[in-house]
């Protein structure tokens, strides 16, 4: 193979494979048996299911839907995909909803699908509404329905197919260029029609070796991937990075429930012993109090030393890349540490994460600052990092002596970044503003959506949507702050565009005549209102004549109308189905003045400027996260009706 400065994921593939082929690259734990399978088995089974898919008549270019939990099959499927010059379209096992998976499935123009048992009956429920879908490729042995094939019938197919077109795989392989599409990402939507991301071949294996530029792994290190593999998070830092340095990934073995797989995580820890993890805060979070738990479980004086040590040593770490300074504070503290750190914290390593653990890698959501302090004070650091689908998604990361807490850490290289104001005008550094970059991990673009492609990829650069600023003194580390825009991030790392959901609340409601939905990596969704007042009472006096709205028991009756309106978009209301159940708010949060122009809240176009709003509101918006202020009959709500 003729090295090329743009490979493919083929030529990647093909190279690394090559180089560690003995080694282990999949690891799988089958009943009771955890197995090992090679770099070169894992090439060698994806070239047969690529034989088996042209066998099925996949042709160049055709899109091919992906819907199962992580687990070998998963990797080498899409390998086979691939190497049969088709596009994956990976799918998310959250979908719960048949809407959906039929508009991803339609969207994209799949002409097979491959699920799961598991995800199997989603795809029964909806095949009959997806036309073009020519075959159901089922990863597992049991019994069929009509225009299923279990993935061991493609296989023997492609067995065949390479006994006598052989050379026609390898033609189909030699056509596929590195801008040619790979995938097809499906992230949320305005509305609640997700977009498709097209990533190609080389946004891939661009991403991959600029993430070596921000952390760098140790040959034969094992990874666990906790994380669904459909996320190019999992393939960028997961698959192709750990085979670029000779590693391998193991997944958690599934269990019959998403919960119940989510059991299983201790277990393959103990099991795997790995090295390096892929966390989202919602999982780390559950690791630290499961951990608390054991401890506390030993007795307070054991709970009282641990914590003491804990505060200690996060004492010394400080923002880490400052840890132990300056050393006439703090040089005592460090054989103190080190010794809590052999009797203490290492058991806890030992028990919790298998002994060989080094660090996590942190994606999705924004962490935690003392989240990050409380790990590294253990000994298993949490490297924050930042991306998004449309950047293939690596743009910076933490590592190993290259970290600041609170920084999503070093932009990888090369890559262009710079802050953009409101206008598209570049600010220096230090200076908050819209983390624009350009790369050529910057998608293809939306899949037939060319008016939000050209709304989020202008010159080439790439409009993240997200904010930030570039530390002053060492530009290299990005600092991300927030959403830009509109966007939404919740605590697992998944984003929304809440426009659709507002317009359609102002729209339908005469109660309500401002909206802002707000979730920065929170446990769930709030509403901030502007009521209409004089509707309210209106009503008020038509349904309850006797009640006086400036009565409690008014306002009472008041905020209730308004919980109704909000709750006609859950199920059994009205509005059921428009938007996604996980992104509908859970507290309401009335206020007492509505957005102007005079107070600032709205900009000359008479748009709500949601940045200042939130600044403006942030005393109620932070109540609106306490038990007290989550209850709708709250003391402020009360006043603000």
């Amino acid at each position: 193979m003729a090295e090329t400065s743009r490979p493919t994921i083929i030529d990647f593939v093909e190279k690394y494979t090559a180089k560690y082929a003995d080694k282990t690259f999949l690891r799988e734990k089958q009943g009771d048996v955890w197995t090992e399978t090679s770099f070169k088995k894992t090439r060698d089974e994806g070239r047969i299911l690529a034989a088996g898919f042209m066998a099925l008549g996949l042709k160049k270019g055709e899109k091919v839907a992906l819907l199962s939990e992580g687990r070998n099959l998963w990797v080498m499927t899409e390998f086979g995909i691939l190497y049969a010059g088709g596009v994956d379209v990976p799918l998310s096992y959250k979908l719960e909803s048949d809407y959906d998976l039929t508009f991803r499935i339609n969207h994209s123009d799949a002409q097979f699908v491959v699920a799961s048992v598991g995800e199997l009956h989603k795809v029964r429920r909806v095949i009959d509404q997806c036309p073009a879908v020519k075959k159901v490729i089922v990863l597992d042995d049991i019994e069929l329905q009509p225009n299923e094939i279990f993935i061991g019938t493609v296989r023997e197919m492609g067995l065949k197919f390479l006994k006598d077109h052989a050379a026609e795989l390898e033609a189909r392989i030699a056509s596929i260029g590195p801008d040619d599409y790979a995938n097809i990402s499906y992230t949320s939507g305005t509305t609640a029609d997700p977009k498709g991301i097209l990533l190609t071949h080389r946004n891939y294996t661009a991403n991959v070796e600029q993430g070596s530029s921000v952390i760098q792994i140790h040959e034969d290190a094992v990874m666990l991937i906790v994380l669904p593999l459909d996320h190019c998070f999992a393939h960028v830092a997961g698959f192709y990075t750990m085979m670029m340095y000779g590693g391998s990934i193991a997944t958690v073995p599934v269990g019959k429930t998403q919960l119940a797989t989510l059991r299983n995580i201790p277990g393959a820890i103990r099991d795997t012993r790995p090295h390096i993890m892929l966390s989202v805060p919602a999982i780390s979070r559950s690791f630290k109090k499961n951990i608390e738990g054991a401890i506390r479980a030993k007795g307070p004086k054991v709970e009282k030393l641990f914590n003491w040590a804990v505060k200690l040593a996060i004492g010394y770490n400080r923002e880490y890349y400052n840890a132990g300074k300056p050393w006439i504070k703090h040089f005592w503290k460090k054989p103190i540490i080190k010794f809590f750190d052999k009797k203490l914290f290492k058991t806890v390593r030992d028990s919790a994460f298998g002994g060989r653990m080094e660090f996590f890698v942190g994606g999705g959501a924004l962490l935690d600052i003392e989240l990050q302090r409380w790990f590294c004070a253990i000994g298993v650091p949490i490297f924050q990092g930042y991306g998004l689908s449309e950047a293939t998604p690596i743009i910076c990361a933490n590592s190993t002596g290259h970290t600041i807490f609170g920084s999503s850490g070093r932009t990888v290289e090369p890559m262009d970044i710079k802050i953009c104001d409101e206008d598209g005008n570049e600010v220096p550094d230090g200076v908050t503003g819209e983390i624009v970059i350009r790369g050529e991990n910057v998608m293809a673009g939306y899949w037939k959506n060319p008016e939000s492609t050209a709304s989020t990829i202008i010159d080439g650069w790439l409009h993240t949507g997200d904010r930030g600023y570039l530390y002053a003194p060492n530009r290299r580390f990005l600092y991300v702050t927030g959403r830009f825009k509109s966007l939404l991030i919740s605590a697992d790392g998944e984003k929304y565009s809440p426009e659709g959901y507002e317009d359609s609340l102002t729209d339908g409601s005469k109660y309500i005549d401002q909206v802002i939905i707000h979730n920065n990596q929170n446990p769930y969704t709030i509403v901030l209102i502007v009521p209409n007042k004089e509707a309210l009472r209106r009503t008020l006096k038509e349904k309850h004549p006797a009640l006086d709205p400036e009565s409690r028991e008014g306002k009472v009756a008041m905020l209730q109308m308004i919980q109704a309106e909000c709750d006609s978009y859950k199920k059994g209301g009205s509005h059921e189905g428009m938007f996604p159940d996980k992104w509908l708010p859970t507290a309401i949060a009335v206020l007492p003045e509505p957005f102007t122009e005079q107070n600032g809240l709205v900009n000359s176009t008479s748009k709500i400027v949601r940045g200042k709003v939130e600044k403006f509101y942030a005393d109620r918006i932070d109540y609106a996260y306490t038990p007290e202020g989550k209850q709708l009959l709250n003391e402020k709500n009360i006043e603000s009706i």
